[in-house]
């Protein structure tokens, strides 16, 4: 898996690794049963510390797109690519709604309202 980061993005290093993870996993790079290196090998390849890199997969973990299996590691989860890219839309509605001046609140009527 090879990630990258971008030195200019202002969002804190763990929105940052959680987004380069979604997208490896939205681009199909991981698939879902692969495993993820461990967080240390992935810290030193990103020249960031361990917990930045743990904080971000626990995210993942939450959004459902990863699972922490004891004495197996963590894997992509079953259906995570899908999900990941969903969740990257949603991201950029929220963003775009923002941006219009609508709150999330709004954006989910809206949503509701549709056919």
């Amino acid at each position: 898996m090879l990630l990258r980061l971008n030195t200019a993005d202002t969002r804190p290093l763990h929105e940052q690794v959680a987004g380069a993870v979604r997208r490896a996993i939205a681009e199909g790079e991981c698939a879902p049963g692969d495993r993820i290196p461990p967080a240390r090998d992935l810290a030193q390849a990103l020249g960031v510390n361990a917990n930045t890199v743990l904080r971000a997969l626990r995210a993942l973990r939450d959004e459902g797109l990863l699972e922490f299996r004891r004495g197996r590691g963590v894997t992509v989860a079953g259906g995570a690519d899908g999900r990941s890219e969903l969740l990257e839309r949603v991201r950029a509605l929220v963003a775009d709604g923002a941006r219009l001046g609508y709150g999330k609140a709004e954006l989910i009527e809206m949503i509701r309202g549709m056919p």
